[in-house]
């Protein structure tokens, strides 16, 4: 039986008026991969940004293995930044910086070690993701489906305990994105890490999740497995599975 690794209980977030995340229950299990699922302005990517501290809920607790991090300060958060990896919708690689210096960044800013080591580690994260001799590239020469990956390997450069998937595959064709589903998987393995992977692609999450959450109205409506989903009756769910169309009433 697989540990939780994070515990949230009665998550709350709300922006103004608007209530986006009503008290959120659930755990993620260490070494598994679990997907949040759930349609366009469901509060997917919110939920994935209190795990890392990103954003602080209004109410509830958010323990990440027996330490509770939710009113953390910024600076109180850096021992969880080395265990913690997050890969950004956008890829989010600094422009200004090569690919080489980008995905050197976190170790510099979490490692002592010497500029030789650094560079073997980022030539082998890299090659992990079917990139070589591309270290002195900016982002701007790469293609969408290239900086994604530059961004995983940056990611992977602290072998992280958990990685944090935001939306990894927008504005990808599906031959790139089914590329990225691989490479989502081989990173879990190489690492015996824990993912956590907010999307809306149904066949990256068939392809990377162990289970799935579906988030609808700020609180998970299923929590489980593939074949429990299949065998819940539950008619959105199933719609949304399928690629069914919104229901006229938006229920």
């Amino acid at each position: 039986m697989l540990e939780p690794i994070y515990k949230i209980r009665g998550l709350c977030k709300r922006y103004g008026t608007r209530s986006v995340l009503e008290d959120l229950d659930f755990e993620v299990l260490r070494g598994e991969s679990l997907v949040v699922l759930g349609r366009s302005g469901s509060g997917k990517s919110v939920t994935l940004r209190q795990l890392n501290g990103l954003e602080k809920p209004d109410r509830g607790s958010i323990e990440f293995d027996g330490d509770e991090i939710s009113h953390l300060r910024e600076r109180d958060l850096y021992p969880l930044r080395r265990r913690v990896a997050m890969l950004f919708q956008g890829g989010a690689l600094f422009d200004s910086m090569t690919v080489a210096e980008n995905v050197a960044y976190p170790l510099r800013e979490h490692t002592d070690l010497r500029k030789a080591e650094i560079g073997d580690r980022v030539r082998e994260k890299l090659a992990k993701v079917g990139l070589r001799d591309i270290e002195d590239k900016l982002p701007a020469d790469l293609s969408g489906g290239m900086k994604k990956r530059v961004a995983l390997a940056r990611s992977m450069a602290l072998d992280p305990e958990v990685v944090l998937f935001d939306e990894p595959t927008t504005g990808l064709d599906p031959m790139t994105s089914a590329t990225i589903a691989r490479l989502i998987r081989a990173a879990q393995r190489d690492l015996q890490a824990t993912s956590v992977v907010v999307t809306h692609d149904i066949a990256l999450a068939r392809r990377v999740g162990d289970r799935i959450a579906f988030l609808d109205q700020g609180r998970f409506r299923f929590v489980g497995t593939w074949q429990e989903a299949e065998q819940v009756s539950d008619p959105l769910l199933t719609r949304f599975l399928n690629g069914g169309e919104e229901p006229d009433d938006g229920s």
